[in-house]
């Protein structure tokens, strides 16, 4: 083994044992796209919401999860490379861990960062071929992708308050990449919170309620149908608007199959 550096998507320099043998995962997708770059020996530590692949993940040990950790957790590990993600773990815990472990950060805000991000999680870990091969399937899957044209949506992510998918999310790049318009596109911040006036005000033609991370569910969508009878509520796979890496290639698909739902409702 030798030591390697390289330049994170923070513009850190982490230098780490190259091929890392002992990694640990702080971001759920980051987890799942380890697994499918063939990772599974490799992988020590995941957070609680480190779900996927869920008969892989059974076998790995929690450090906690995705905002704090288990700092003894960690020592017991002895992780040669942890990897974090800068929206989903907290600066200070980062910042934390650096101080003893070398920790590779990814940042991804639209669907280009999140093809460099598997490319790069390719490159530290050595498995630059399986990368490719998932970035391949998912840019043969998206090319499929019929977007839509003129349909006014808004994304919640959270109730008590509202809180929305704003500009500058991979949420708002899949939107965009849907043909869907981003009602709050402009409104400030990444997750804007919104007020049912907002909503009243905006109309959408359809309310995107995701399963996550707050689980929106039919009695939501009943209450939302009756708060505003100018929009369709949907319940929507959070998942496949918001886990980047290989659930990518799942997405695209999943995607089509909304598209033609909601072109449906239209009609």
């Amino acid at each position: 083994m030798e030591n390697k550096t390289v330049i994170d998507h923070a513009e850190r320099a982490v230098t780490f044992h190259f091929p890392p043998q002992r990694i640990i995962s702080l971001c759920p997708s980051l987890t799942d796209t380890l697994f499918a770059l063939g990772l599974k020996e490799k992988i020590v530590g995941r957070t609680q919401f480190c779900i996927h692949p869920a008969e892989q993940v059974k076998n790995v040990r929690r450090v906690g999860g995705t905002k704090q950790i288990k700092m003894d957790v960690i020592k017991e590990l002895q992780p040669d490379l942890i990897i974090a993600e800068k929206e989903e773990n907290p600066k200070e815990m980062v910042e934390a861990l650096a101080e003893r472990y070398p920790v590779y950060v990814t940042d991804v805000e639209n669907y280009t960062d999140a093809l460099r991000m598997i490319r790069d999680l390719g490159q530290i870990t050595g498995t630059e071929d399986a990368a490719q091969h998932i970035i391949t399937r998912i840019e043969t899957n998206f090319a499929s992708l019929k977007p839509t044209r003129d349909v006014r949506v808004a994304y919640l992510i959270w109730q008590k308050p509202y809180m929305a998918a704003g500009n500058h999310t991979y949420i708002h790049s899949l939107l965009e990449k849907c043909g869907f318009v981003n009602v709050f596109r402009d409104f400030p911040g990444r997750y804007p919170t919104v007020m049912e006036a907002d909503l009243r005000e905006e109309a959408p033609d359809f309310i995107f309620l995701s399963s996550e991370p707050f689980p929106f569910k039919e009695t939501h969508r009943n209450v939302f149908h009756e708060q505003f009878p100018d929009s369709v509520p949907l319940l929507v796979d959070g998942e496949m608007f918001s886990w980047y890496g290989v659930r990518m290639i799942k997405a695209a698909l999943y995607f089509n199959t909304l598209i033609h739902t909601i072109e449906q409702q239209r009609k």
